[in-house]
């Protein structure tokens, strides 16, 4: 585990605030914020006591979160959760692996299959056929209990960080994509891309065995061989995550105001004070607000590569933590800090289905 690029701006931001920001030495990965007045709070890399537990928890359930949003009136992707063979035999539910291609089919290719619980793009797949729907599914089932097969949902793809009913940054995604010169292979433009990733304090590997990228470029009937032709772009995936190798284009101050209030309306709604809100948009982040859909709301949005993409970005992502410092020691100042957590109730996604879902 390496030390989080953004480490070392918490404890900047701790000097100028007067929090005295103790880090785990070994990996500085974790640390706590000790206020002026004693109190304290603990951070996990980019994770911390900002928002209230369950709300954070019912975020980090993508299939709780859809259900609540898509109640709410928020238009989230139509998708079914399923469970890995052993977890389906366990709680005796018919929503096995199985089920999950015959709901599949009823979408119908390509569609999305991801994990239900993690993060960082970890898993997440476009599938176009039964071959890749069930190698994602195998690979998902050693990831997680828990798995979602959603509708592929068109549009541009954002993450709006909200801090306090205020955005602190929008960028639009795009995915790992490298450009030919006419003379290496994909396999050497990666190579490439990769050391370029770690000149800028990249933490991303591109592991260009990934079945994913493998897949990705059989539907363009390409090979790691290829040879790409002078400015041709090639896209490596068909998701567009920063932690998977995709690259990002700020727009914070282009954002129309109807979708700042859709992200801020959306944090509110969910009992967070600090989220990243991952939406596609139909027309072009300045326009009003037209058809759009949110594909997930994250309680511990991490921003350690957007960080890294340029000093704009990095002085953004400090801002944005600044904003997250002061609310921290207002919650504290005023007594409203989380109280400790109860370790022993098991109330997770897993649990829960076990108790309540018998199908």
């Amino acid at each position: 585990m390496k030390e989080s690029i953004v480490t070392p701006l918490f404890e900047r931001i701790g000097r100028k605030l007067g929090v005295r920001v103790e880090i785990e030495p070994n990996w500085r990965y974790t640390g706590r914020l000790v206020f002026p007045d004693g109190t304290f709070s603990y951070f996990l890399a980019t994770r911390f006591d900002i928002n209230p537990f369950g709300a954070a928890e019912v975020a980090g359930d993508k299939d709780y979160a859809a259900f609540f949003m898509k109640k709410m009136g928020y238009p989230v992707p139509d998708g079914e959760a399923f469970f890995s063979p052993r977890w389906a035999r366990t709680i005796s539910s018919g929503r096995t692996p199985a089920a999950a291609y015959r709901y599949a089919r009823t979408l119908g290719f390509p569609l999305i299959v991801k994990p239900n619980s993690l993060s960082q793009g970890v898993g997440v797949c476009v599938v176009h056929n039964k071959k890749e729907f069930d190698q994602a599914v195998k690979f998902i089932c050693t990831q997680d209990k828990v798995f979602l097969v959603q509708r592929l949902s068109s549009g541009r793809d954002f993450r709006v960080v909200v801090v306090g009913g205020e955005i602190l940054s929008a960028y639009e995604r795009l995915p790992l994509a490298v450009v030919g010169d006419g003379v290496a292979t994909i396999a050497k433009l990666v190579a490439k891309k990769q050391r370029e990733f770690r000149e800028q304090g990249r933490y991303t590997l591109i592991r260009l065995a990934d079945f994913r990228i493998t897949n990705f470029l059989r539907q363009q009937g390409l090979t790691r061989a290829s040879i790409p032709k002078r400015g041709e772009q090639i896209k490596l995936l068909g998701t567009k995550n920063l932690s998977t190798g995709g690259e990002s284009r700020d727009v914070t101050k282009k954002l129309h105001p109807t979708v700042r209030n859709l992200c801020i309306r959306l944090a509110r709604d969910m009992g967070l004070n600090y989220c990243g809100v991952d939406l596609l948009l139909e027309s072009a982040p300045s326009a009003p607000l037209g058809k759009y859909t949110v594909l997930e709301i994250n309680a511990a949005p991490g921003i350690d590569h957007y960080a890294a993409s340029g000093n704009r970005q990095r002085k953004i992502v400090e801002r944005l933590y600044t904003k997250v410092f002061q609310a921290l020691i207002k919650q504290h100042t005023a007594g409203t800090h989380a109280p400790s957590r109860v370790k022993n109730l098991d109330f997770s996604h897993e649990a829960t289905y076990a108790i309540a879902v018998k199908r």
